[in-house]
């Protein structure tokens, strides 16, 4: 599937999950796919509800999505998240803070913009002070 170019088949896949949003309150979509080590990816989009309290950000989603139907001896190799931004969109708080629980710092997330301008960071980047392993 991926052939050499990550980014571009993960762009494709990120693309496709931000169509999926359902996001009626805020119209900001955002969509996000997990690539494991084994090539699987995992997709995942903000879902608002009215109680913005019960909504979920797409990486959130992308990460349970793998965590629920995926087998965790297949680590996690990168994270691609992508929203209507002018410059690369970065995860909120409690998105940081599930990257920080799941991933072991070294893997690579690729922020996009809607633009399609992506900046590389690692997730020990996202939460210097993250509660748990990566700090």
């Amino acid at each position: 599937m991926f052939n050499g170019n990550e980014k571009e088949s993960l762009l494709k896949l990120a693309q496709a999950a931000q169509k999926r949003s359902y996001s009626p309150y805020s119209a900001f979509p955002v969509g996000a796919v997990l690539l494991t080590e084994k090539g699987k990816t995992y997709l995942g989009t903000n879902i608002e509800n009215i109680s913005y309290g019960l909504s979920m950000c797409a990486e959130r989603v992308a990460i349970f999505n793998y965590l629920a139907n995926g087998d965790k001896s297949d680590k996690i190799k990168a994270l691609m998240i992508i929203g209507n931004t002018e410059e690369p969109i970065a995860p909120c708080g409690a998105c940081r803070q599930v990257i920080a629980e799941f991933f072991s710092g070294s893997e690579n997330i690729y922020l996009v913009s809607g633009k399609e301008k992506i900046r590389t960071v690692k997730a020990k980047e996202l939460l210097p002070f993250a509660f748990n392993k990566l700090s």
